[in-house]
């Protein structure tokens, strides 16, 4: 068993997890498609990518809500609120907790975003421009606020509690992870859904682009020959509750949160920062009473761009040392969720420590020699393994960085 956080109060696990992505909808289908190693980017079909030289996207093919939802009327609700809610519902199904009232319960949650609702507001826009203000439509107006994604989530579920939604960009869900695991821990709610959703977007692939920071076709994280990254959607959910309570219940219970940090250093607009990346990464540690020694394997964020994984591998050094515990990256399979990234990181990290395997970087053919000796990437498949506490990186734009830690429950 994984040491117990030393933050006073009760011990949060996870017992649930949905996940709505390109490698599938529901956890087991992803976390199959993920240690398969199988790239699930595709050419973008959900607005058109003429001229671009990059038109390859983690698109969610064929999705659905009103498949997988059973309360919310899906038309009131945009993508991204659409994937959370969806998500949500799969969360608590995995759970065992599909039929339970949690209204009677102290219920809430928590997800990250990075675009909001950002078809919504592509489609008023256009309306907008193709005529005027009052050619826009209320009720394409009342779905693009970015709060709805978390308040979909409760409206789906019958959570009375908390709806946050946090939008720290790319590190967003490890934000939410952390700030679901201080309301349960606290004792202030006893359920907790956490995650992230995005939609696709053509506004985003274009910055992106104009950043330079677009692959043409794969994302290859940590390889000498790597571009960028692939712009791609979807939502993830992960359900927290009380050690004790998920034991008397009979919960499966994947991981145990040990602990997380967050820090903001704004040094630069678009470019990480080592040293604060490092700093992170020791105050998750002292959050969740590890050592760097105790590490077993970093989920990192990983977006292969030559900037990120030549920072975050120097971060990790910093605080490692020349022996680093094995990294992977799930954004070359996914391509870049944005707001739920680190949230398909936390839900890779907690099958990883149940089932017992290190998630690999599908892509990689050839390791940077720049990025040093010493660092094992898990190339191409899963590798069989018995993790035991793991971090799980998230990074964004503006210097916000988050680190969750999690643990094995035996």
């Amino acid at each position: 068993m994984a040491n117990p956080t030393t933050t006073p109060g009760y011990r949060v696990v996870v017992t649930g997890l949905g996940a709505v992505s390109s490698a599938g909808i529901g956890a087991d289908a992803f976390t199959a498609t993920v240690r398969a190693g199988t790239p699930t980017t595709s050419r973008i079909t959900s607005f058109d990518t003429t001229g671009f030289l990059t038109h390859q996207g983690g698109e969610v093919h064929g999705f659905e809500a009103a498949d997988w939802v059973r309360r919310i009327d899906v038309e009131q609700w945009g993508r991204s609120s659409q994937f959370a809610a969806v998500a949500g519902r799969l969360a608590v199904q995995d759970a065992g907790l599909d039929d339970f009232d949690f209204g009677q319960a102290r219920a809430g949650s928590c997800m990250g975003t990075t675009s909001g609702e950002s078809a919504v507001i592509e489609a008023l826009v256009e309306d907008w421009v193709e005529g005027s203000l009052k050619d826009l439509q209320p009720d394409s107006i009342s779905k693009f606020p970015a709060g709805r994604i978390a308040n979909a989530v409760n409206s789906e579920l019958g959570f009375t509690g908390e709806a946050q939604t946090i939008a720290t960009a790319c590190s967003a869900s490890n934000y939410a992870l952390g700030y679901a695991y201080d309301l349960v821990n606290s004792g202030e709610a006893d359920y907790m859904i956490c995650g992230g959703a995005d939609s696709l977007n053509r506004w985003a692939h274009a910055g992106f682009y104009r950043l330079g920071a677009l692959a043409e076709d794969v994302c290859r994280p940590f390889d000498e020959n790597r571009a960028g990254i692939i712009t791609a959607e979807g939502g993830v959910a992960l359900l927290l509750e009380r050690y004790d309570d998920a034991v008397a219940r009979g919960a499966r219970i994947y991981a145990e949160v040990l602990g997380y940090s967050v820090n903001c250093d704004a040094k630069h607009l678009v470019h990480p920062d080592s040293g604060s990346i490092a700093e992170c990464i020791r105050d998750a540690h002292r959050h969740a009473g590890v050592s760097p020694d105790q590490i077993d394997y970093v989920c990192a964020h990983g977006t292969g761009t030559p900037t990120n994984d030549s920072t975050e591998t120097a971060a990790i050094r910093e605080v490692f040392g020349e022996a680093p515990p094995p990294i992977s990256s799930l954004k070359s399979i996914i391509g870049h969720t944005m707001g739920a990234a680190s949230g398909f990181g936390a839900l890779i990290c907690c099958k990883a420590l149940y089932e017992g395997f290190l998630p690999p970087t599908a892509t990689l053919q050839t390791p940077d020699p720049k990025l040093g000796d010493g660092l094992d990437f898990v190339p191409g498949t899963a590798r069989p393994a018995a993790p035991k506490i793991v971090q799980n990186h998230g990074f964004a734009f503006g210097g916000n960085n988050a680190i969750t830690v999690l643990g094995r429950v035996s």
